[in-house]
């Protein structure tokens, strides 16, 4: 009989930023990660840095875009760590520009990796899970699920997408009774190479809109989500601001988002068209997980959980309604009888 002596997550776009950050964090608490990115030399730099960490890493080159090595890459996991208990899904790319200057191809080449590639590691996480009836999905979000900003239309469609599934999905699973669970954490702007290798349609270099969150931070929520198992959680003050404004006051958004223009996503220094971008390939050498903005870079951000305010809104309902039952019936005992003679 073979006793298993620790558990196993898996990370897809593990490489570098948030998805590598997110792989160190499980290794430090000596949990076993499958690593699932496009680059060799960037996943070689992550299994040492787990290594280095107390966990084990086990490497592996797919594009989550293609769901047959999505799911080829879940039955070495189960055959080579043992069952998976945690699924993060988190591989990205995106493209910078007007939606009319950005062709039909790179659309559907965010769709695949951005929202796609989140689907086909659901289905496969779920191959392997169900069956036992237990495990945790978790999906990597943004604020920009709810808020969609311009200049990054294939992005942020690609997060509403994710976000619309996830739903979707998780009412299935609650219809068969699933003990399985789907978590989404929606992140605010993170210091990752993502702004280095990004197709970029702009004369301009790419830049978080700020406030700025490392990395490290991102991960102990994701990490935290692993154990609360939320049906969300908003992480940093600038996603909560950002989806509180959407849900109230929409078109004020609207209007301050195209009076920002592109002044909140660039920098000043001029863009080299020479430097390659990942929208197809995976990105060069091993970046590990932080951009190039760590010195105006957070490093804690709050974990809001919505549920905590939806809670507080049925109560403050409740308590309304119980004020106006209680007035509605001391003024019906103050009102005088009238006689009918």
């Amino acid at each position: 009989m073979t006793i298993r002596t620790a558990r196993t997550a898996v990370v897809t776009g593990a490489s570098a930023g948030v998805g590598r950050a997110i792989a160190v964090a499980f290794a430090r608490l000596g949990w076993q990660v499958a690593l699932l990115a496009r680059g060799e030399e960037g996943l070689e730099g992550a299994r040492r840095e787990i290594e280095a960490a107390g966990g084990r890493a086990l490497p592996i080159v797919a594009d989550v875009g293609d769901a047959d090595a999505v799911f080829a890459a879940a039955e070495r996991i189960e055959r080579e760590l043992g069952p998976i208990d945690v699924w993060v899904n988190n591989a990205m790319v995106t493209v910078y520009g007007c939606s009319v200057d950005i062709t039909p191809e790179e659309f559907a080449q965010v769709t695949r990796v951005t929202y796609l590639g989140q689907v086909h590691g659901t289905l496969a996480a779920l191959r392997h899970m169900r069956p036992r009836n237990r495990g945790a999905i978790i999906s990597i979000g943004s604020a920009l699920a709810y808020r969609s900003i311009p200049f990054q239309a294939p992005y942020c469609a690609a997060k509403a997408a994710t976000r619309g599934f996830i739903d979707s999905l998780r009412s299935e699973l609650m219809n068969e009774n699933s003990a399985i669970t789907l978590s989404m954490v929606h992140l605010p702007a993170v210091n990752t190479p993502q702004f280095d290798w990004a197709r970029n349609k702009f004369d301009r270099k790419l830049a978080p809109v700020r406030p700025i969150v490392q990395p490290e931070p991102i991960a102990a929520a994701v990490v935290r989500a692993a154990f609360e198992r939320p049906r969300e959680y908003w992480v940093g003050t600038s996603a909560v601001k950002a989806i509180a404004a959407q849900m109230l006051m929409p078109s004020v958004a609207d209007r301050l988002l195209a009076r920002a223009g592109i002044e909140n996503e660039t920098t000043d220094e001029p863009a080299d068209p020479r430097v390659p971008d990942n929208l197809y390939q995976a990105g060069r050498g091993d970046p590990g997980a932080h951009g190039g903005f760590d010195s105006e870079s957070r490093n804690y951000a709050i974990t809001f959980n919505p549920a905590w305010l939806r809670a507080g809104a049925a109560i403050g309902l409740a308590a309304g309604a119980a004020l106006i039952w209680r007035l509605a019936r001391a003024d019906r005992g103050r009102r005088p009888m009238i006689s009918r003679t």
